[in-house]
């Protein structure tokens, strides 16, 4: 692996603030940031990322390397939740494999926020479609796993409860305010876009520094009770993204030429949900330990992500294109 690559991610300022956050918890500081704040911040990032992202898809040129992008992202939300939830039904039962695996067929906003940061900082380009795939990756995961646990549940769940379910995972707000802000930067001008360029770009960096400050000081919170569960957990929420982004980036270069648009969706393919999916079996699958899906998706997959997924994802697309 290029080592500037790991250097420069590692020393990424944003990634430095999620270091002292986990510090913060380890020294047992009182650092927080307030909860309305912090709410507030994600919805930002989420509205400054699907905003530009919606601005580029309208000076992008449509080709099938958006068709495969879209087809790409969809089928994974399908098919990692299924073969997720068989294999960690060797040590959990029904309700939490079928959350975990949800939660991993599912897609973390942060984490796509951070990787552009990362090809932003690197100088790689990226599509802006590759938003509109993010937020059509989060819904599909949950009606799997929901699926899963009533199929294999000795509780069956209402039509009427499958129905809530479903619709919860239809318009969850991080979905709606993604999507939403995508059309509204895909009709807005060039003179519009740049009126609000002071919002949606400027003080974008810092608004994801402080943003993962409180994941450094939430994932501080959470990994010591975690840890305390077992190993399988930790292998799990370790391998299983290593081996999606990998595969991924590799396969992904048969169908897709942009670099930056394979490492996003690889990005997306090692990423678990710790805000939709969370959500969601709260309602649908209550007897599922949210101790243990959480920590597995915020305190474990999470870091290593943004810490040493991106550049290995990066690395193995550049092997292909340049070796």
């Amino acid at each position: 692996m290029d080592i500037h690559l790991l250097v420069d991610n590692l020393t990424n300022p944003a990634l430095l603030f999620f270091v002292l956050g986990l510090f913060a918890t380890q020294v047992q500081s009182d650092l927080e940031i307030p909860e309305n704040s912090s709410k507030f911040i994600s919805l930002y990032l989420l509205f400054a990322i699907g905003f530009k992202g919606g601005h580029e898809l309208a000076h992008s040129q449509m080709d099938m390397s958006i068709f495969w992008a879209v087809f790409f992202g969809i089928f994974l939300a399908i098919i990692v939740p299924i073969y997720t939830f068989y294999i960690l039904r060797i040590r959990f039962n029904v309700e939490n494999a079928g959350a975990i695996a949800a939660s991993y067929g599912s897609v973390s906003a942060v984490t796509f926020i951070t990787a552009v940061s990362f090809l932003e900082m690197e100088g790689v380009s990226f599509g802006g479609h590759m938003v509109a795939v993010m937020a059509l990756m989060e819904a599909p995961s949950i009606i799997v796993g929901v699926l899963f646990i009533r199929l294999y549940s000795n509780g069956q769940k209402s039509a009427e409860e499958m129905r809530q379910v479903i619709k919860h995972a239809l318009t969850n707000g991080s979905v709606m305010l993604i999507l939403g802000s995508l059309l509204i930067g895909f009709i807005a001008s060039d003179k519009q876009a740049e009126g609000i360029a002071p919002f949606t770009t400027d003080i974008f960096k810092g608004f994801l520094a402080v943003f993962l400050l409180d994941m450094g000081i939430s994932s501080g919170r959470k990994i010591s009770d975690f840890l305390s569960k077992g190993w399988f957990a930790v292998l799990f929420a370790i391998l299983i993204p290593i081996l999606n982004g990998v595969v991924i980036a590799v396969i992904s270069g048969y169908f897709i030429e942009s670099t930056g648009d394979r490492l996003l969706l690889s990005i997306l393919a090692a990423s678990a949900s710790y805000i939709a999916v969370p959500a969601a079996m709260r309602m649908a699958a209550p007897g599922a330990n949210p101790s243990l899906y959480l920590p597995m998706a915020l305190a474990v997959t999470f870091p290593f992500n943004i810490t040493l997924g991106m550049p290995l994802y990066l690395y193995v697309i550049q092997i292909g294109v340049y070796g």
